[in-house]
This record gives C-alpha cells, sequence and structure tokens, in this order.
C-alpha cells in the first residue's frame, strides 16, 4: 500500500460520501421531516460503508488473508464506527487494525492507542532484555505510525492503560478491546489491570460512547481458574460481569467472529491455533488439525455508557 494510492482511495471515498450526502437537504442542520432524517441514516450508513470498503481493499494481501477470520467490515460496523470520530485502540501492537482504522477515521478523527502499563510487562516473567523491547516498542509507537505512510489519516496520540491523563476524559465516542483482556485480567490480582482498564474507558468515553470487544470465548463449562486469561480465553459472562461492574449497559452481542470449530480443552492455549500454531510442527497431523479448525472462537459485544 503506497500512500500515494492510498490518498487517491480516500479522496475518492470522500467525494462519493459529499456526493451522496449532497442529495439530501437539511435547514439550519436539522432535517425537517422525519423520512428526511432516515434516509440520511441509511445514505450515511452506505457512505461509510463504501469508505471503509475502499480502505480494505488496498490492504496488503497478507492482511487480506485474514479478513475472513477477523472480519473487520463486518465488526467495525457493529461498533458503529465512523469516519471523524475518535477511537482508542488497546493494544495496537503491528497497527493490523490501526492501518484500517487511520485512513477509515480520516483527518477529522484521531486514533488513540491504549498500551499495555509498563509494570504489567514485568508479570510474564519474560528476560529483562526482552520486557525492555517490548516497552521501547509501545513508546515509540506514534512514531511508526508515520512509517506507514498514510496520508490523509486520522491524528494520532497513545496513552497507557491505568495511566489516563485527565485531559482525555470524555473525549473518545469508542473505545476497542480486539483480543485485548485477557492479559488484563489475568495479571488483575497483581496490579488490578483489568478493574483500572474498565473504569479509565468509562471516564475516557462521552455519554452514549462505545465499548467494543472481540476476545477468545471460553466455554463457560470450563473452570473460572482455566479462564482467567492465561491460556488466552475468558468467559463472556465474566466479560459482560466486568463491564456491567463498570457501568456500562450491554447493547449488542454478535458471532460475526464465532468459530464453532474451536472448543478449548482444559490443556489448550489460544496460540495453538493459527496464525501462531504454537506447540506443532509444520507437516504434521497435529498442525493440520490446528489449521483445520481455523483462528479461535471469538467473542464479539457492544457496550454503551449511560447517555
Amino acid at each position: 500500500m503506497t500512500s500515494l494510492t492510498l490518498k487517491k482511495t480516500l479522496a475518492g471515498a470522500s467525494f462519493g460520501l459529499a456526493l451522496i450526502l449532497g442529495g439530501c437537504t437539511a435547514v439550519g442542520g436539522v432535517y425537517d421531516d422525519t423520512s428526511d432524517g432516515v434516509a440520511m441514516e441509511k445514505t450515511e450508513a452506505a457512505a461509510h460503508a463504501a469508505a471503509l470498503e475502499a480502505v480494505l481493499a488496498i490492504q496488503p494481501d497478507e492482511v487480506k488473508a485474514r479478513y475472513d477470520a477477523r472480519n473487520p467490515a463486518e465488526t467495525l460496523a457493529f461498533f458503529g464506527i465512523e469516519p471523524g470520530m475518535t477511537v482508542a485502540e488497546a493494544l495496537p501492537g503491528g497497527g493490523w487494525y490501526s492501518k484500517i482504522l487511520l485512513p477509515y477515521l480520516g483527518p477529522e478523527g484521531t486514533l488513540v492507542g491504549a498500551h499495555y502499563p509498563d509494570d504489567l510487562w514485568v508479570n510474564f516473567g519474560f528476560p529483562e532484555e526482552r520486557t525492555a523491547a517490548f516497552i521501547e516498542r509501545s513508546n515509540g509507537w506514534v512514531a511508526s505510525t508515520e512509517e506507514w505512510g498514510i496520508e490523509g489519516g486520522a491524528a494520532v496520540t497513545d496513552y497507557k492503560i491505568t495511566a489516563m491523563s485527565d485531559d482525555m476524559a470524555g473525549k473518545a465516542d469508542a473505545v476497542l478491546f480486539i483480543r485485548a483482556l485477557h492479559n488484563l485480567n489475568r495479571f488483575n490480582d497483581k496490579g488490578g489491570y483489568m478493574d483500572k482498564a474498565v473504569a479509565e474507558t468509562f471516564a475516557m468515553l462521552k455519554p452514549g460512547g462505545i465499548v467494543g470487544v472481540v476476545q477468545h470465548e471460553a466455554p463457560e463449562t470450563n473452570p473460572d481458574e482455566w479462564t482467567d486469561g492465561s491460556r488466552g480465553y475468558l468467559k463472556k459472562s465474566a466479560v459482560i460481569a466486568a463491564f456491567e461492574a463498570g457501568g456500562f449497559e450491554l447493547v449488542g452481542d454478535s458471532d460475526i467472529n464465532a468459530n464453532a470449530a474451536d472448543v478449548p480443552g482444559e490443556g489448550d492455549i489460544v496460540w495453538r491455533l493459527p496464525p501462531s500454531l504454537n506447540g506443532t510442527e509444520e507437516g504434521t497431523p497435529e498442525r493440520a488439525a490446528m489449521e483445520a479448525i481455523g483462528e479461535s472462537n471469538r467473542m464479539t459485544l457492544k457496550f454503551k455508557k449511560p447517555a
């Protein structure tokens, strides 16, 4: 994906949006007829879908190869993400979703990277050099987004979870936790990371703001100690309980990212599956079995901060 190609694509999508919306009339920014308002909503939704489709179409082949498992168009539409929003993305890492969100949110939008706090990394027990590398990567994330060459995209800023500055309160339209909750929950007893992340998210969102969760889903029948996040999986009931305890309302539950073939037993970790495929050798029946399952079964939940 070149910056020139992306710039042209975004310009085309913006022009198309203007043409679609140009056919609707408003007086003082308020539609004078209920049917006009409904029509406007539909045309806006269609324009947003077209803009997102344009962004997805120019992603690299290795990103497109995961669309069937990650369903970015359906997922972002379900969460109600739109151009111009301020959206926080937890654990943005190498930017798989960030590189989609930046051009889609556009120049009127803002993408906020929400990284693990430095002291959380220590709990993994990695060698000091590896822990330092993870921290350095998050510290340099904003700079790394500039190297992606995305012109005409959203503004970028970031913070460390549990250390949000007061001036960020009430600024976000949405906060996304895409496969990012399990380690917050796993180490919650060591630093209150899950509890603090939920409270901080509530503070960051505008009234009516949205939390979007995509998370590896554990069977409800598996023991609680197995589903604490250390194996990558969490129970849907536990995730819902955590956000409801934090003041949020559950407003949507989708099977967009479900995979009924993934039924993990108590000895399984999520990283046994693609793309990690840990624990099996290439060319073996065991590896083939994991590849046949595909990526993990994932809950997709939408919460709202009461208006």
